[in-house]
Formats: C-alpha cells, sequence, structure tokens
C-alpha cells in the first residue's frame, strides 16, 4: 500500500530592519537545494519557504530592500519552523516598534517538537532570550554575545564555543555561516544524511562536527573536497550502502578505472574505497538497529553478507561496546 508523501516543513524567517543577510541567505539556499535534489530524485519537495516581518519592507545588513514581505503568521496548518536571525552591533537591542512587535509575537508561539520548532542563528538567540522562550534550555549564540544572553536569561543554560545546539523544539547555532551547519543537520535529520551530503556539496561547504557524535557521521564525512567524479560515486553508494558494491562497480560510476578510483578516494577524500563503504554500510546498519531491527535484518538492509559479517565489521570499527548491537533484537529463526 503507497504512503502518503509527508506534508511539507514550513520555514518561516522572521526578518527586522539590518537582519544580516548571510544568516538567512545560507540557510534557505540550503533548503532550496534540498528540495530540488529531492525533484531530482522522484520525490516530494519536504520545505516551504517563506519569509515574514512586522513590517512589509526591510533593509538588509548589507543595504539590500527586501519587499513583499508577509505578516508574521498566527495560523499553522502542519509542522513549521520559525527561524530567527541575527543583527549588527555591540548588543542585540529590542526597544524598536517592529522589534516589540516580533518579541510579542514569539511570546505568544507554543513551540513543540515536531509541529512549531525554533532556529535561532547567531544573536537572533537574544530575540528569542528576550521574549522567554529560551528559558530552562540550553542555547548558544555567537561568541561576541554569549555573556549579552546569560544577562538576557538567566534561566538560559548558554553553552559556548559550540558550532549548534539541539534542545528540541529549540535550535540554535552560533556565528553566521554555521546556520548553515544546523540547517544541513536539521535537513539530515528530517530527509536523510546522504540529502544533507549532497546539498552540502551542492553549496561547496564542509560538514562540521554534530552536537551528540564524537565523530561525523559516515554519510557526512569525508566529503570536503571538490571532486566531481568523487562526489558522484559517494551519492550513489550513499543513497544505496546495502547494493552489491565492489570497486569496479565504482569505477564505473566515475568513468574511470580501479585503480585511479582508489587513488582519488586516498588522496582527495582520505580513505580507502572500501572502507568508505563498510563505515557507510556499519552507519546504516546501526540505524536499523535503532529502528528496532534484528541484527540478521540489519546485516541483510546494510548490505553485509551475515550477522557475522557485521559483527566482524562492528568490532574492527571499535564499536563492539556499542548498547545499539549489544541489546539488538535476537533473530528469529
Amino acid at each position: 500500500m503507497d504512503h502518503e508523501p509527508e506534508q511539507p516543513i514550513r520555514v518561516v524567517f522572521a526578518l527586522l530592519d539590518q537582519s544580516l543577510v548571510l544568516d538567512w541567505a545560507g540557510p534557505a539556499e540550503a533548503l532550496r537545494i534540498a528540495n530540488s535534489l529531492l525533484r531530482a530524485r522522484g520525490e516530494a519537495e519536504r520545505f516551504r519557504i517563506e519569509f515574514a516581518s512586522p513590517t512589509p519592507t526591510t533593509v538588509g545588513s548589507v543595504g539590500v530592500q527586501i519587499s513583499g514581505l508577509a505578516p508574521l503568521p498566527t495560523q499553522w496548518d502542519g509542522p513549521a519552523w520559525i527561524v530567527l536571525v541575527g543583527l549588527p552591533g555591540r548588543t542585540i537591542r529590542v526597544d524598536g516598534e517592529a522589534a516589540q512587535a516580533l518579541v510579542h509575537w514569539l511570546r505568544g508561539l507554543r513551540f513543540e517538537t515536531g509541529r512549531l520548532e525554533l532556529l535561532s542563528i547567531c544573536a537572533g538567540a537574544l530575540l528569542a532570550a528576550h521574549a522567554g522562550v529560551l528559558s530552562g534550555r540550553r542555547a548558544t549564540t555567537h561568541h561576541h554575545h554569549l555573556q549579552e544572553l546569560r544577562e538576557t536569561d538567566t534561566r538560559c543554560e548558554v553553552v559556548a564555543n559550540r558550532v549548534f545546539v539541539l534542545d528540541p523544539p529549540i535550535y540554535s547555532s552560533a556565528g553566521v555561516t554555521t546556520g548553515i551547519d544546523l540547517v544541513l543537520h536539521r535537513i539530515g535529520e528530517v530527509c536523510d544524511a546522504a540529502l544533507a551530503a549532497q546539498v552540502a556539496q551542492t553549496m561547496v561547504v564542509a560538514q562540521r562536527r554534530g552536537p551528540h557524535d564524537p565523530e561525523l557521521s559516515p554519510f557526512l564525512a569525508y566529503r570536503n573536497h571538490l571532486h566531481a567524479a568523487l562526489h558522484r560515486v559517494q551519492d550513489a553508494v550513499s543513497e544505496q550502502p546495502g547494493h552489491d558494491w565492489n570497486v569496479p562497480r565504482m569505477a564505473q560510476v566515475a568513468h574511470t578505472s580501479p585503480r585511479h578510483l582508489t587513488r582519488l578516494f586516498v588522496e582527495h577524500a582520505g580513505v580507502a574505497p572500501l572502507a568508505y563503504l563498510r563505515r557507510l554500510r556499519l552507519a546504516s546498519a546501526q540505524r536499523a538497529l535503532q529502528a528496532g531491527a534484528s541484527v540478521t535484518r540489519a546485516a541483510e538492509v546494510s548490505g553485509f553478507g551475515s550477522d557475522t559479517q557485521l559483527r566482524r565489521a562492528w568490532r574492527h570499527f571499535g564499536l563492539d561496546g556499542s548498547p545499539s548491537l549489544a541489546t539488538a533484537p535476537a533473530a528469529r529463526s
């Protein structure tokens, strides 16, 4: 039976005069590219981008005039993200009429995971703090504003030296370009990590470490290069890690020889092709285990020939102490 496509996420960028353009333009482009890549895969778009403000026209931080802005919404008919962005200056003042209207609007919203969520970028966290949205939560902001955030809301646990902080339904990022990192992370959460990696590659940005992982997800790692043929292979393997891959089949995707592909992987990605494949399969297996699959089923869907091979690879990469594998449901006879 076919499943109905998931309802698109409404992403509302709330802008004030002098809003930092890169704070909203970078994340908006990431979402646009994600939609484009989803369409190319024959899938429905997941993000509906909107720009709203207390005033119909604003002027961005670099002098660009933005007109035709929608009013701040009050009706929500599905999942939505509100994105707050930073403003220039040593401190973030909210004594103007438009800023006061934005803060008042925020106070009237009820944030709930999976329904209405807040993403703050750079000093956008200060707007949320003035509205009391961060009380009792963990958050970060640009390093110039960390002390200001502590003083604005003493009940907020301010986290320093972090690219972004997740405390659903509140998500906050540090300064300027880290908004792209946060949105890439969220794309990976609501779509998949392979799509997030493709978006990053299209934008020619390096993937950043996430807030909970000691290392980058293998789906996101080894992509900090500009070699188009190698990205093409990594895209293909990421989308179907359980496929019957070997180096010659990967080389066909790159339109090169197996020996040359191995050189490309080592030179540009810093990893051998089969080691890269094993890491993706382990990540795929772990995701299946966390979803409740047996070890045997996880091995099957991730491309390992048997649960014995999965366990061997798990130990090889030092994951034998992971509770995910140890507590996975036993295979049925």
